[in-house]
């Protein structure tokens, strides 16, 4: 008989906490979570209270076989999933499916897998939290409900296998309104004086000094003024100005602040970063990775204490105690920290190391003094006018956390460094060496990486420390915003110099606009976000999804009941859906750009059932009347952007390029993309390096070849009885490819040639059929009229456990 079962969520949890257990305890992992809402009907009983119905997902059916065999042979079990809502929901779901029982069951949970807090949470376990469960029940049902009532009115009014989310939609909200301030955006020119002088300092050394113009021209002719007002001008100091200042180092990590500081100073996406820090967790090197708090436990204080006072010194200790200023933090007690911090440094994968040793120099920062600097002003008169130079510079007077870690910022591109003044008097005389005068541009906004991205959703008080990643990752999947990298663009900027009292004008030139893993809105996801916008205000509504947030937390601390706070929601948003559904217009993003000079017909650019195309001509009923051509926008082209002389170019499209192998040579772009045409093959053009209207026959040949070679690479063999029948090559090995099916090969056969037509139909007659995946009319699933009801007093989590 076992004597104690121990179920977490993770395998790599499981495996670090049995090592702290003793042999009279088995540790199981149940690998996430064990159920979730039947797909038919929403899983939701609309009519009583919301009702949520669970099942046991498909995969987990074997997970919970074993689980329940164990279950009934143990004395204690012991629910350890983690101590969030997610946890407590997962914990709530095992309770009910193995069907446990009170009396020998314990809720235990820690926020670091060390021997220490395993033991201890075993020494004081508790019960259920039945308010975070319902919590946690109350997004997911939420969540569900717009899901499946808004995405059929996307298929029906927008594009087919579209999706909405209450958080996601609102997330591509924000990228898309961020994008149209960019459009609308004109940058303005400027120029900006810089001088570089020379003095002698307290030494009697010469020294140079960077000093700059306050003031910025607007046009040439000011700065040219400005310029020739300094001819044969004096320099002299006329005030020193020194301030002491003082910078304290940032909080320990929150979830939210460790996945933009990674972003920042490792470069990772904001689901890496949460993927890397699971394992360090989960291999008991940090403290639980998803938190809103900024407090540290007083071990953690005592310890760093210690560690800072060992490697530095005394002076550079000073205790902070953190508060979370967001009254709606969630239940975990503390920030992410490393679990032992006399431990600098781990040994493991080079992720692993490098967000490790960012989390552990941050929390050591926290807790050490100050640092103590001088900002020092020196103003330099001009004899010749009467505008001042400023040589601005900071010296360091005592480096406190500096020692371990500084901060980065979004915005560290744009900044200047700081420079060390030399030592000078009022009084003292400076020679000119060279004065720029360099034309500069105004910045237009910045687009959104995925962590400051994050930072706004926290900002506005969308979404939760769990929510982040998955919300970033599921907008892109979804096709409405795409993460890439793009090249800037050439500009000329002037510089006016004086040196010697000559003036002389250079123009220049720069790449600006170079965008480095930043979110651009696709043009589905503008189309889109413009049809919520305009018929379902409520969930697009930024204040709206944050006070959705802290009703949660209301739900969790047990002010508010669940399924109140759903039906107050959903009466009057189901009316909405269907008003939408009846009475709203189909929404393309249609644009109409012009006339075709040729033709004479009308050009418009809208989204098709493709993706976003252009259109010449109008379609009509007339059947005599020539029907539309239409074509795909090419990458890096947008609907709101596009201009007609884009446009025309696209029907230039398909192009002939001539004959190879005597038949004929066609480019044109596709549903996937640009591509070349030959004896019915299709070969793709490379992205960034081929031009559909540039392309000549020489490098269409290379394409068409490289492609053949890939095809004779993917066949293994073909069979006279059948020339529909083949063995091919494929992404996960040899399968057979019959009637536009495909059928898996064994992993253990050694050579597929050896098959023959009959093996071939043998396998294919045993492999499992196809379920239909066709789907019921949308329209029937979310028009019948359901009411929520809230004579209910008890919530469903309550009921369940009784």
């Amino acid at each position: 008989m076992v004597e104690n079962l121990v179920i977490v969520e993770s395998p790599a949890k499981a495996k670090t906490i049995e090592k702290f257990l003793g042999k009279n305890f088995i540790v199981k992992s149940s690998f996430g979570h064990i159920r979730d809402l039947e797909k038919k009907d929403f899983g939701i009983d609309i009519k009583n209270n919301f009702t949520p119905n669970y099942i046991v997902s498909t995969d987990k059916k074997k997970v919970v076989a074993e689980l329940k065999k164990l279950a009934k042979e143990a004395k204690v079990v012991w629910i350890a999933s983690d101590e969030d809502r997610e946890g407590e929901a997962i914990a709530w779901h095992l309770y009910e499916v193995l069907k446990l029982k009170k009396e020998n069951t314990r809720r235990i949970v820690f926020h670091e897998i060390t021997k220490e807090a395993i033991l201890k949470a075993i020494e004081n376990p508790r019960d259920l939290d039945v308010n975070l469960v319902n919590a946690q029940q109350a997004r997911r049902i939420l969540d569900r409900l717009v899901g499946f009532e808004v995405s059929p009115v996307l298929w029906k009014k927008v594009k087919p296998q579209l999706s909405a989310g209450r958080v996601q939609s609102v997330a591509v909200r924000l990228i898309v309104e961020r994008e149209r301030e960019i459009i609308d955006f004109t940058s303005e020119s400027y120029f900006k004086v810089v001088a570089l002088l020379t003095v002698k300092d307290a030494n009697g050394d010469e020294k140079t000094v960077k000093a700059e113009l306050p003031k910025r021209f607007s046009t040439r002719e000011e700065t040219l003024k400005f310029l020739n007002s300094c001819k044969n001008a004096e320099y002299g100091i006329n005030e020193i100005e020194k301030k002491p200042s003082t910078r304290k180092p940032a909080a320990p990590f929150t979830t939210s602040t460790l996945q933009q500081e990674a972003s920042r100073k490792l470069g990772f996406s904001v689901a890496q970063t949460m993927t890397v820090a699971q394992r360090l967790y989960e291999a008991g090197n940090i403290t639980y990775m998803r938190t809103d708090s900024v407090n540290l436990a007083e071990t953690a204080l005592t310890a760093a204490k210690e560690e800072i006072t060992k490697r530095h010194g005394a002076e550079y200790v000073q205790t902070r105690r953190y508060k979370t200023k967001n009254k709606g933090a969630q239940e975990a007690h503390e920030a992410i920290r490393p679990t032992y911090l006399n431990k600098e440094e781990i040994s493991g994968e080079s992720n692993e190391v490098r967000l490790y040793n960012l989390i552990w120099k941050r929390t050591i920062a926290s807790q050490m003094a100050d640092a103590k600097l001088e900002k020092t002003n020196i103003k330099i008169g001009i004899s010749t006018n009467n505008k001042e130079l400023v040589a601005s510079g900071e010296m360091i007077k005592f480096d406190g956390f500096f020692r371990v870690y500084m901060e980065s910022s979004d915005d560290d591109n744009q900044k200047e460094e700081e420079t060390l003044l030399p030592n000078v008097k009022v009084g003292d005389i400076l020679q000119e060496e060279v004065m720029n005068a360099t034309q500069n541009f105004t910045y237009r906004p910045a687009r959104f990486t995925e962590a400051s991205l994050v930072k706004k959703l926290e900002e506005l008080g969308i979404g939760r420390p769990s929510t982040y990643a998955p919300t970033i990752t599921t907008v892109q999947n979804r096709g409405y915003v795409v993460k890439e990298s793009r090249d800037g663009v050439e500009r000329n900027y002037e510089v006016i110099t004086l040196t010697n009292n000559q003036i002389s004008e250079e123009t220049k030139t720069q790449i600006t606009g170079a965008e480095n893993k930043k979110l651009f809105p696709a043009d589905i996801g503008m189309v889109v976000t413009d049809f919520l916008n305009k018929h379902f205000t409520t969930i697009m509504n930024y204040n709206f999804t944050a006070d959705v947030e802290k009703e949660f937390d209301d739900i969790a601390i047990g002010k508010l009941v669940w399924y109140e706070m759903i039906g107050k929601f959903y009466n009057p948003f189901h009316a909405n859906v269907e008003k939408t559904l009846e009475e709203s217009e189909r929404e393309t993003g249609e644009r109409i750009l012009g006339k075709d000079p040729v033709t004479g017909k009308v050009i418009l650019v809208r989204i098709g059932r493709y993706g976003p195309m252009a259109q010449l001509g109008e379609s009509s009923d007339n059947e005599e009347e020539e029907a539309p051509k239409f074509a795909s926008l090419r990458t890096g082209q947008h609907l709101e952007t596009i201009t007609l002389e884009e446009a025309i170019d696209l029907f230039k499209l398909p192009r002939d390029l001539g004959l190879y192998e005597d038949k004929k040579v066609v480019v044109a772009i596709g549903r996937f993309g640009p591509y070349v045409r030959h004896d019915g093959k299709f070969a793709s053009l490379k992205k960034d390096v081929d031009d559909p209207m540039k392309i000549d026959l020489e490098r269409a040949i290379v394409l068409i070849e490289e492609k053949k070679e890939k095809d004779r690479l993917k066949h293994i063999k073909s069979f006279e009885e059948d020339a529909d029948l083949q063995i091919l090559n494929g992404r996960w090995g040899p399968y057979i490819s019959f009637q536009k099916e495909n059928y898996r090969l064994a992993k253990d056969l050694e050579n597929p040639k050896t098959l023959s037509y009959k093996d071939c139909l043998k396998i294919i007659e045993a492999a499992p059929k196809k379920k239909s995946t066709k789907k019921a009319p949308a329209k029937k699933k979310v028009a019948v009229k359901k009411k929520a009801t809230t004579t209910k007093k008890t919530s469903t989590a309550k009921k369940t456990k009784k």
